[in-house]
């Protein structure tokens, strides 16, 4: 059996936990350990399982609960070189944390195969990662990416679960507090995904056989949970796709229950 929990996800901190009955991995630790091993325990995983971090780019929001915790619990660290490399010049790392770059052909922790792919991002080498459990399944996490590229969809198609971001509604951001250049960093090729664009990757995904969708790292000034929610399934209906039926919807924010499946 699979379980995948979204820990954390937003603008403020993000951290995942996929795993079986088995053990986990956690991709991200963008909050505080303490506020990890909570998390953690509320689900019933006890934080000295995590067989792995993953890391998949080296903004604050991704990595500020990376280096206590990896010292804590002795856990290997895996990221692409130019993500670790950010990751020493912030002093997120220490020698004593084991690290690794990871292969794009992928690596296997706690008996989970884990293969990253390119994110298009404005960090040294953004990843995502998907997963596939010992019992084959698939579950994606694509955040933080300015455009859905071919590269992003084609490693995302057939999963069976993906968190998907849905960062902004377009209106809200150009009208919303932002300076003009934070705004055009975000609506940039290489900033962060819209809620309409979020819409457009869940109908293919949902074509493809995914069933189940979490729409993450919404932004708290940008966005409102509903109008994510609402606008991806809109699109599904337009495409003939029925909530229930042919897939589920959810919207991740802090200490979300287990998908268990």
């Amino acid at each position: 059996m699979a379980k995948f929990c979204s820990l954390y996800s937003s603008s403020s901190g993000n951290c995942t936990y996929i795993g079986t009955s088995k053990g986990g991995v956690l991709i991200d630790i963008g909050v505080s350990t303490k506020r990890t091993c909570e998390a953690l325990n509320n689900i019933g995983v006890d934080p000295s399982s995590i067989s792995a971090i993953f890391i998949t780019h080296e903004h604050t929001d991704h990595i500020s609960g990376v280096k206590v915790f990896a010292k804590k619990y002795g856990t290997m660290v895996y990221a692409t070189e130019g993500t670790l490399l950010g990751m020493e010049e912030k002093d997120v790392l220490d020698p004593v944390i084991r690290t690794e770059v990871i292969p794009f052909t992928g690596i296997e922790a706690g008996g989970i195969w884990v293969r990253p792919f390119s994110t298009p991002h404005d960090s040294r080498e953004s990843c995502g990662y998907s997963v596939v459990t010992p019992d084959g399944r698939r579950i994606s996490v694509a955040t933080d990416i300015g455009r859905m590229t071919d590269t992003v969809m084609n490693a995302i198609l057939g999963s069976e679960l993906v968190l998907l971001e849905s960062n902004h509604d377009v209106g809200m951001l150009q009208n919303g507090p932002y300076n003009f250049q934070l705004k055009q960093r975000i609506l940039s090729p290489i900033g962060h995904l819209s809620n309409e664009s979020c819409a457009k990757a869940a109908v293919k995904l949902v074509e493809s056989g995914t069933t189940r969708l979490v729409l993450g790292h919404l932004s708290k000034e940008n966005n409102i949970p509903s109008l994510a929610y609402e606008t991806t399934r809109s699109a599904m209906t337009l495409a003939g796709a029925t909530e229930g039926r042919d897939y589920l919807l959810t919207v991740a924010g802090d200490l979300n229950p287990v998908i268990a499946f």
